[in-house]
């Protein structure tokens, strides 16, 4: 019972403490919530809609109108028709459009007899979701086109429509996304990107929480509740943001995925488990990292910065196979690279906690890990403290 009442003091202890520093209410209680509606509405509709291109037609044929036609019905895009290049480019450069597209004189005659026709898309990659959206779309379109026009070559040389189908496309292509339905980026980013930001502010606002302490040379009187009992003293500061962090995960994972339509394919069991483990493993990291600094502000400097470095380097954005074998080591150290490769494997894929057992016990190893360096730095502050 001691025990219990010892954790509950440096629970409620942690509370007053947040409500009396104004940059802990902040990180903890607003930036939480802010950033995460904030950044899910960019990719709220995960798709570009009538997205600019601007059209060079030197060809001026039947071929050139139709391939003009079809792209302009799809409803990503919205073409408007300039003279020349050079004013397509001037538009694109001035962001009226995203990019254009140029179709070269003779392009039906030489389709028409087999030859190689080419056509010219440039887009603006400063914008990285349009651009990607636009190539794909267009790209595909002028392969349509581009069957239909072979087709009826052969039509006229006599063959039936199925066999010049066939010599049209001797390949069929057939696509199917497995996970990501829409193939839009918005769909792929945001999942990681929302427990991003949950991490983020979570070890934002522990580390400082512990700089804080240090800075005002109040780690003693810490413990001292506890009667010097540092297990109990993490555990009861620990415990408060733990609860706090797991009412945000359930926020996330039922307000933020309905309004921004994602979907978690696989057992909320299991994403509960695995969130635990997530959330047990970091505070204890962020303790131990703010055991580190004596100045809050400094700590809160440093620890912003660290986002996207570690959003890059945890095997998301990029292979986790294709990073150098030094940051591979690295990013294995950090909670965050076991718990998105489970996270996602859920979410999207509809994977269990068996398809994912080497990576759970990676991140219940971290638990133990950063647990351990924690209990031991603040032992040895605490004998320091005498």
């Amino acid at each position: 019972m001691k025990a219990i009442r010892d954790i509950l003091l440096v629970f409620l202890r942690e509370l007053k403490l947040i409500g009396e520093d104004h940059s802990l209410l902040l990180t903890l209680l607003i930036a939480p919530l802010l950033y995460m509606f904030f950044y899910g509405s960019i990719y709220s509709f995960k798709e570009e809609e009538k997205v600019k291109l601007a059209v060079v037609d030197d060809d001026q044929s039947s071929l050139s109108r139709l391939l003009i036609q079809q792209i302009n019905n799809l409803q990503m895009v919205d073409i408007f028709i300039v003279p020349s290049i050079d004013r397509a480019q001037h538009e694109m450069y001035e962001g009226v459009c995203q990019g254009y597209l140029y179709i070269d004189k003779g392009l039906e005659q030489k389709v028409l007899s087999l030859q190689q026709g080419n056509v010219v898309l440039a887009v603006n990659a400063g914008r990285f979701l349009p651009s990607s959206d636009l190539i794909a779309s267009v790209t595909k379109m002028c392969l349509a086109v581009s069957a239909g026009v072979r087709m009826q070559y052969f039509e006229m040389k006599g063959l039936t429509e199925k066999n010049s189908l066939r010599e049209a496309m001797p390949v069929n292509l057939d696509y199917r996304p497995m996970f990501n339905d829409r193939s839009s980026y918005g769909a792929f980013l945001l999942p990681g990107l929302l427990m991003l930001i949950l991490q983020q502010t979570l070890l934002l606002g522990l580390a400082e929480s512990v700089a804080a302490e240090r800075m005002k040379k109040t780690v003693g009187s810490w413990f001292s509740i506890t009667g010097g009992n540092i297990l109990y003293g993490i555990i009861g500061k620990g415990l408060f943001y733990f609860f706090l962090f797991s009412c945000y995960a359930l926020f996330v994972l039922t307000i933020n995925f309905s309004v921004l339509h994602l979907t978690i394919a696989g057992s909320l069991t299991a994403l509960a488990f695995i969130m635990m483990i997530f959330l047990l493993t970091l505070i204890p990291m962020a303790m131990w990292i703010g055991s580190f600094f004596k100045s809050q502000l400094l700590c809160l400097q440093i620890m912003a910065f660290s986002s996207y470095p570690i959003f890059l380097i945890t095997g998301y954005s990029w292979p986790f196979s294709m990073l150098p074998v030094f940051i591979q080591v690295i990013s294995s150290l950090l909670p965050t690279t076991p718990f998105m490769q489970v996270y996602i494997s859920v979410t999207q894929q509809g994977g269990t906690l068996m398809d994912n057992v080497v990576t759970v016990l990676h991140m219940l190893a971290l638990m133990i890990f950063f647990g351990g360096l924690s209990y031991h730095r603040f032992r040895w502050l605490a004998g320091r403290l005498g």
